[in-house]
């Protein structure tokens, strides 16, 4: 809401002295300036320190001798306003309005009421009187529309906000939750088919209508703005956007990866957009591995991205997959720059388990465990490693060290002592081997 700035008191009492004295006769000014100052500036002192029943004293003197004048009725309005007593506050800013309709912070004040004691509807009549006063009250239209969810309405007021002042965010918001409902996704369609016909060469519009159209499921009317748009401005970056979802669809994958190049280069793609056209050549390169270096390098876009680690997203789809040897390429990427994930680190053992390679497992494993030596894990994986290399002394003495940290998780305690029975039985120390297989299962039986 908009906010009284602190020097209109001021002035108001100004014009209350200005309006007394010019109705008045010279020999009684005198009398009046006495009465009048003494009441109405202990008024003024009273609200200062929050005394408003003593303010509402000094002003019932004040009105007592001039009954019509608007200054006075407005400073009863504000003291009962801060004393929440809400119909009194009204009536007194109506009666000021009613006497002095150009002072636009009369009905502020009236706004203030009903704001406060949330009655919308009375406020929308209200800032429609205002808005001829300061037009910055058509933001506060357009929140109170969506208040009194009438959103045709709002989203009317949006965009004419948006053509004449520009975008901002709250507003942004406001549309997007507009556009959930059926009826206001024609009404917007219609209102950016307007504006593509004004203006035709404005990019910003065919961006909002193909984005509407992809949130509606009219796939081909995407395309067919996308492929308009293209032709009118040939290097458009949204007209990719869609393009790149119509070259995907017709298995044109030299087009789609040139699209989404463009589309991921670019500044002004919304990086949320941008995650879902990779998630979308992802799963076409699932079927298509001759682009697995396409898919490499559109990585190397998200690098400077913080809000998703993109190698490791990639790695765990293929992990999902079984395809451990992708998974293991995009978490060593990943690895590169975040060393200190024990997450992925932990996920790449464990690709590199699945997959066998137990000689870079037990390396890996152990170099992770001096990185980590609290973590259990480490310890766990490499002597899975070591054990399939058939090193059981050496698997042995890692998990006797790792055991020391297993805290509280009777499923990796029971793995230790799995793997413990292992190394026992590649020993030959049957006795302990059995030993272990028993804890294994105690372990289980704490779950």
């Amino acid at each position: 809401m908009k906010k009284i700035v602190s020097c209109v008191t001021a002035i108001l009492t100004m014009g209350f002295y200005m309006s007394a004295y010019a109705q008045i006769e010279p020999e009684d000014i005198a009398v009046v300036n006495d009465e009048f100052e003494v009441a109405f500036y202990e008024s003024i002192k009273q609200k200062s320190i929050q005394n408003h029943d003593k303010a509402l004293e000094s002003l019932a003197k004040c009105l007592k001798m001039k009954p019509a004048n608007d200054v006075v009725l407005f400073e009863i309005g504000k003291n009962q306003l801060l004393l929440k007593n809400y119909k009194d506050a009204y009536d007194s800013f109506e009666k000021a309005t009613k006497i002095n309709p150009k002072n636009r912070w009369y009905f502020h004040g009236m706004y203030d009421v009903c704001y406060q004691t949330q009655d919308f509807m009375k406020a929308i009549d209200i800032v429609l009187v205002l808005i001829p006063f300061d037009a910055g009250y058509r933001e506060d239209l357009a929140s109170l529309y969506m208040k009194t969810q009438q959103f045709d309405k709002a989203l009317t007021i949006i965009n004419e906000l948006n053509a004449t002042v520009g975008k901002s965010e709250k507003r942004e918001l406001y549309k997007a939750q507009i556009l959930n409902t059926p009826q206001n996704q024609d009404a917007e369609t219609k209102n950016l088919l307007d504006l593509i016909a004004k203006s035709p060469s404005d990019e910003t519009n065919y961006n909002a209508l193909i984005l509407l159209y992809t949130k509606m499921g009219k796939d081909a009317q995407a395309i067919a703005i996308a492929n308009k748009l293209e032709t009118l401005i040939p290097n458009s970056d949204w007209a990719q956007v869609t393009l790149f979802k119509k070259y995907l669809a017709e298995n044109e994958g030299k087009k789609a990866v040139a699209a989404m190049n463009q589309a991921l280069g670019s500044p002004k793609i919304d990086s949320k957009i941008k995650h879902r056209i990779l998630n979308e050549f992802l799963i076409f390169v699932k079927s298509n591995p001759a682009f697995d270096a396409d898919l490499e390098n559109a990585i190397g876009y998200f690098k400077n991205d913080t809000s998703v680690k993109v190698a490791k997203e990639v790695g765990k789809f293929f992990q999902k997959k079984q395809n451990w040897l992708k998974a293991i390429q995009y978490y060593e990427i990943d690895i590169k720059t975040n060393p200190n994930d024990l997450e992925v680190q932990l996920l790449l053992l464990e690709c590199y388990f699945q997959n066998k390679d137990f000689g870079a497992l037990s390396k890996k494993a152990e170099i992770l465990s001096e990185l980590f030596p609290l973590q259990p894990q480490p310890y766990l994986f490499a002597a899975k490693g070591y054990n399939n290399q058939k090193n059981y002394k050496k698997a042995k003495e890692i998990l006797e060290i790792g055991m020391d940290y297993v805290i509280d998780n009777p499923a990796i305690e029971s793995e230790f002592y799995v793997q413990l029975a292992e190394s026992y039985g590649g020993l030959g120390d049957t006795k302990n081997m059995e030993g272990a297989l028993l804890k294994a299962k105690s372990s289980l039986q704490k779950k």
